[in-house]
């Protein structure tokens, strides 16, 4: 398999742990989403479990909720990059019970701690940073689950799908600012 130019061997930076640290468009990548997940979780300071659970708009998302789905999301596709189609699943013979239980990513349930969400979040950021970091080929194609919404016969790369994590992360980090605002005032920028 070959490897891009951003190779973590030919990487001479490190971070703090000593890591090699990622150069060129690895680096880009994961600059844009670390912006992206912290405006996402901005929206969720100071708040109480039960604010975090709360819907505040005609939407049934809720913060805490976003915040689930976005890391249910990324260690889905960080699991694809690895392991393709497999780890997500056939969407097109999901139940009802399947259904049920993936509408449970959008909000909080009885038990769970806004303060959980975040590390579980936390935790799923790390992993999926690692992987960018040790991937050897960003080109490395899968080919895509079956799904209504995705055309049969068509692969993703690694690269497409970090993109993809981006996208999903500031298109629900932009749904949780409108949530925030609407709750209690407070926006993440402006």
């Amino acid at each position: 398999m070959a490897t891009d130019a951003s190779s973590t061997s030919e990487s001479t930076t490190r971070d703090l742990t000593g890591a090699p640290a990622p150069t060129g468009e690895r680096a880009d990548l994961l600059d844009m989403l670390a912006k992206h997940r912290h405006f996402l979780r901005l929206t969720t300071r100071d708040l109480t479990d039960e604010q975090a659970g709360l819907r505040t708009t005609a939407s049934e998302l809720c913060l805490g909720g976003l915040i689930k789905h976005v890391t249910s999301v990324e260690r889905s596709w960080a699991g694809f990059i690895v392991d393709g189609p497999s780890v997500m699943g056939d969407f097109t013979a999901m139940t009802e019970a399947d259904w049920a239980r993936r509408t449970d990513e959008f909000r909080m349930l009885p038990g769970e701690t806004l303060a959980g969400v975040l590390a579980d979040y936390a935790e799923a950021a790390r992993r999926t940073d690692e992987l960018v970091v040790g991937l050897p080929d960003l080109g490395a194609t899968q080919p895509l689950p079956k799904a209504p919404w995705f055309e049969a016969d068509t692969e993703w790369s690694a690269r497409r799908v970090l993109m993809h994590i981006v996208a999903e992360t500031a298109q629900h980090a932009g749904h949780a600012d409108i949530i925030r605002e609407s709750l209690d005032g407070a926006k993440s920028m402006g």
